[in-house]
């Protein structure tokens, strides 16, 4: 403490001030201790005051009402008007739910028609009481969480269920009016009429050409001009053309993932079908590939019915012009695309397409 205070004497004399009298000098003033109290202990009972802030000005040009970002709602997104439907406690008391079909659709000439259908594996029930249409000429998405239906709802319409054992149906579904489960129709002529592009490619393992011609193959035609046609014709509609018209008996399983998935649509639209369905066509496509398919759905549209299912709902809203969105095996709202994804009816489609469950 002595050397302390010499240091503050000279310190004084050397700026020309007087010196103090050492016992004038004081050191700095220490913390009261509280007894019993550690240094850590005493910190924490230390008062903390808030700190007062002042509110800055708006800038220039600036109303007051818009300094303040939680005053006003985010500009260009509308008002929501979903209300609860009643879904989940219907599913829990097993009871009839009615699904929320927008206007729009009433004013659609449909290709194919669904009307309270029912499917079930076995014991176990799939689809409940759905009913809906696939408008001509446009391109429907179902979308909803995975074990909803949608894939087995697809399938229904070419078919393609008819391949399992322990399945049966109840209802009715119609394409072009015609019923297509009647006893009389004829499942083959049934699926050239409907074409369809499964998850994952499936080409078969021959040549490029004789994957594309083989449903004109297999309805007995040996023409090869009319071939050769209907191949470049196809191909050409696929966007696959370019890439592949020089090697044409090549092996198809040699092509690139998103290549494989154009052929088989190429094959799928070369018998002519009025109906085109796609199950996830792009799931296992990386995003350049998944562009391309897009872009085939938007030449397709006028020229094919196409229903599409799909899990990506930015797909989804980019595709399709009517949008069902099922959960459980049931419909639970179906519309426009726009109103389903901007302005649904219920809080239930809401969540969905919003992110919320699902």
């Amino acid at each position: 403490m002595d050397e302390h205070l010499a240091e503050q004497q000279t310190r004084r004399a050397r700026e020309g001030r007087a010196p103090d009298d050492p016992s004038s000098l004081k050191t700095m003033p220490q913390a009261a201790s509280s007894p019993g109290l550690s240094a850590t202990e005493e910190i924490r009972t230390m008062e903390m005051r808030p700190v007062k802030t002042t509110a800055r000005a708006p800038l220039a040009g600036m109303r007051p009402s818009d300094a303040s970002p939680a005053s006003s709602q985010p500009q260009g997104i509308p008002q929501s008007n979903a209300r609860t439907s009643g879904l989940f406690e219907a599913i829990q008391r097993g009871t009839p739910f009615q699904a929320a079909v927008h206007d729009a659709v009433g004013r659609e000439k449909p290709i194919v028609e669904v009307e309270r259908f029912n499917l079930w594996y076995g014991k176990a029930q799939a689809l409940h009481d759905v009913s809906m249409i696939c408008p001509a000429g446009k391109v429907t998405a179902l979308i909803g969480p995975s074990g909803c239906g949608k894939s087995t709802l697809l399938r229904c319409v070419n078919r393609m269920n008819d391949l399992i054992d322990s399945v049966r149906i109840g209802g009715r579904m119609r394409l072009a009016g015609q019923d297509i489960y009647e006893r009389a129709v004829d499942v083959i002529e049934l699926r050239k009429r409907i074409g369809m592009v499964f998850q994952r490619p499936n080409p078969f393992p021959m040549s490029i050409f004789e994957n594309v011609v083989y449903p004109l193959r297999i309805d007995g035609e040996r023409d090869r001009q009319v071939l050769e046609e209907t191949c470049e014709a196809s191909l050409q509609s696929a966007g696959l053309w370019e890439e592949v018209k020089d090697r044409l008996e090549s092996n198809a399983l040699a092509l690139s993932g998103g290549q494989q998935q154009r052929l088989c649509i190429a094959r799928a639209i070369a018998a002519d079908p009025e109906v085109l369905l796609l199950d996830e066509p792009c799931s296992a496509l990386d995003p350049i590939a998944t562009g391309r398919i897009e872009e085939l759905i938007h030449e397709f549209k006028g020229g094919y019915s196409i229903l599409i299912v799909t899990h990506n709902m930015q797909q989804a809203s980019r595709v399709s012009d009517f949008t069902a969105f099922m959960y459980l095996g049931r419909l639970v709202e179906f519309g426009a695309t726009d109103e389903i994804f901007l302005q649904p009816r219920l809080k239930e489609t809401e969540d969905y397409v919003t992110g919320r469950f699902g």
